[in-house]
């Protein structure tokens, strides 16, 4: 058994690790003017210093609340550290998130001061700020995002050099490190597919504890290079992407947003990258269309070399030693076809890692041929986040791996998955109810998903136990795993299934509409514009028979029966959408109510027992 992961602070990992890895040219790298620019740990150690200095004059005491509202850049890293070191506690904002649902994370939290990256997310903070008495200050990180009771950052540094040199940073280092274990870190609200989201509170030796295990089984180091783009306001960016990659060595690369993810792939490099399964659909559907748009004979060599990567890789993942036929055909695949595929992340990323949801088996077994193996996680905010993690040498297609060292799993009678150990939450902010209600007096802590674990202690995760759908015949349907399968068809841009306590499941379908138009048109389909291309006869039943291929081998009751076309997109600024991208499903069905209640009145579909 592996030792005992000693208690720590993550004010005691910053220092360890400016200290180890002082001699390294880069710590954070972001893109700004067409290039990317450096920042060392001695740069880094100087800017926190100088921020932690600056809060402490502007009035931040240990225990008061600080908000940081910006995309990922290094001054969201030294504003996260900065606060750690004078012991105040951190909410992170979804820089997505609008002025209203901002307000009520300020004011629930009590925050007195509020990082904001740009001139949007200040106009945000002017909008809301005479409802947030507590709120004292508001730092600016752009130049133009400044104005009337707004600091410059430039300005904070400017107060904190001031402070060092009259000499109050003598015992910032000291301060820093007299943060104990057990004191709140951070306090993240959840993203709230429904009701009100709640703060959850995690300590210094939560976030250490997870970091510490899950590190246990990569071997990661200085030389290691990621590409940050998922949110730092979510748990496992926050956890992975940013303190697990830092306490190594790693150099973290901020993208310049997500739209330019493919191009910084490629001028970055990375080695690992950390992602939701979302990003690999897209990669996965991208690598269909671009073999389907290529000759006959282009298309019979990717559909060769997917089988053939297949097969290796259900070989290599179960420690089979493939047959020397498939190992001799797996190489000319690698090469002709997979090693495209690996230039389009830049050519040396040993492996993805992905959290949030469920990853389908086939883009993971694809991905894992193609010589890009994806590490499947699973946990939640409440857990800091890692319960179970995939790593090399132990991963089971379909399962998110084993329980992480010093995690306890178990499954409890209605198949609800509870878990207990130091990466379970200090509870929900100022919700003694709710902590209660999910954390019993016995460490328990009740996820809310339903799973299963086999013999070997694999952990699979069926669905999240409110959005299980009963049918009126009572057959239970796990929606998640059968949207992200509709989803690998390069024509389904997004998919919901709903159904609960009705007589069959229906799907609603957002398709990908330029791989739509493209197929409508090479048809010669006549249609004015999006509404009527999705009435359309012809493309209701072309997306019809793309998500039942997909599908195949569901059972009856697991098929959705009809599908009904969405020529919207689900966002977060219509509310469809969390920040963390879940679909809020009450209130899509909420939205299509009188569209999908038509699809039942249809009664073309007979009921399924």
């Amino acid at each position: 058994m592996p030792s005992a992961i000693p208690r720590g602070t993550l004010t005691q990992m910053f220092f360890e690790t400016v200290e180890r890895y002082g001699y390294k040219d880069a710590c954070f790298r972001c893109k700004a003017g067409g290039a990317w620019h450096t920042l060392t740990h001695a740069e880094v150690l100087q800017r926190v210093v100088r921020t932690g200095l600056a809060l402490q004059r502007l009035g931040v005491r240990r225990g008061d609340r600080v908000a940081i509202l910006s995309e990922n850049r290094p001054g969201w890293a030294v504003a996260d550290f900065a606060c750690l070191c004078i012991g105040a506690t951190n909410v992170p904002v979804y820089p997505t998130l609008p002025p209203n649902q901002i307000r009520y994370i300020l004011r629930d939290s009590g925050a007195r001061a509020i990082f904001a990256s740009s001139a949007p997310q200040t106009a945000k903070i002017r909008e809301i700020r005479g409802e947030l008495p507590e709120l004292k200050h508001v730092i600016a990180m752009d130049r133009d995002a400044t104005g009337d009771g707004v600091i410059g950052l430039w300005d904070l540094y400017a107060l904190g050099a001031q402070a060092e040199a009259a000499g109050e940073g003598a015992d910032f280092r000291s301060v820093a490190l007299a943060t104990q274990p057990d004191d709140v870190a951070t306090i993240i609200y959840t993203s709230g597919t429904t009701g009100d989201p709640k703060g959850v509170m995690l300590t210094h030796d939560n976030i250490w504890f997870n970091v510490k295990s899950a590190l246990r089984h990569f071997d990661l180091g200085p030389t290691d290079v990621t590409l940050s783009f998922l949110p730092l306001s979510h748990i496992l960016e926050r956890m992975a992407g940013h303190y697990g990659f830092f306490c190594v060595g790693a150099t973290i690369n901020y993208a310049e947003s997500i739209d330019t993810i493919p191009q910084n792939l490629v001028e970055v490099r990375p080695t690992l990258v950390t992602s939701v399964p979302r990003l690999y659909e897209k990669m996965y559907a991208r690598a269909h269309e671009n073999a389907l748009a290529g000759n006959f004979l282009k298309k019979r060599l990717f559909h060769w070399a997917k089988g053939v990567g297949n097969r290796w890789a259900d070989d290599v993942i179960e420690r089979r030693r493939p047959p020397l036929a498939v190992r001799a055909q797996y190489a000319l695949a690698s090469r002709l076809v997979f090693s495209k595929i690996r230039a389009r992340t830049g050519g040396r990323l040993r492996y993805f890692v992905s959290g949030g949801a469920p990853l389908s088996p086939d883009v993971a077994r694809f991905f894992f041929a193609a010589g890009l193996p994806i590490y499947e996680g699973y946990g939640l905010t409440e857990t800091s986040p890692v319960i179970a993690l995939a790593h090399p040498g132990q991963m089971r297609l379909g399962t998110v791996g084993k329980a992480i060292d010093e995690v306890e799993v178990h499954i409890a009678d209605d198949g609800e998955i509870l878990t207990r150990g130091r990466h379970v939450m200090a509870g929900y902010f100022n919700l003694p109810d709710a902590t209660h209600d999910v954390l019993g007096a016995d460490g328990w802590f009740r996820t809310g998903d339903i799973g299963e674990m086999d013999g070997d202690g694999y952990l699979r995760i069926t669905d999240r136990k409110k959005d299980l759908i009963v049918t009126a015949g009572g057959k239970n349907v796990a929606p998640q795993p059968i949207e992200g399968r509709a989803k690998t068809s390069k024509f389904v841009a997004n998919a919901v299934m709903l159904g609960d306590k009705r007589p069959f499941c229906v799907m609603l379908v957002v398709p990908q509409f330029e791989q739509l138009e493209r197929w409508a048109n090479h048809r010669n389909l006549v249609y004015a514009d999006r509404d009527g291309l999705i009435r359309h006869t012809d493309v209701q039943a072309k997306i019809e028979r793309e998500v039942f291929r997909h599908l195949d081998g569901l059972a009856r009751y697991e098929m959705p029966k009809k599908v009904l076309l969405l020529e919207h997109d689900f966002t977060i600024e219509s509310g469809d959408l969390t920040p963390t991208l879940k679909v809020r499903r009450r209130l899509v069905e909420k939205k299509y109510q009188r569209k999908i209640d038509a699809l039942y009145a249809e009664g073309t579909a007979a009921p399924v027992d």
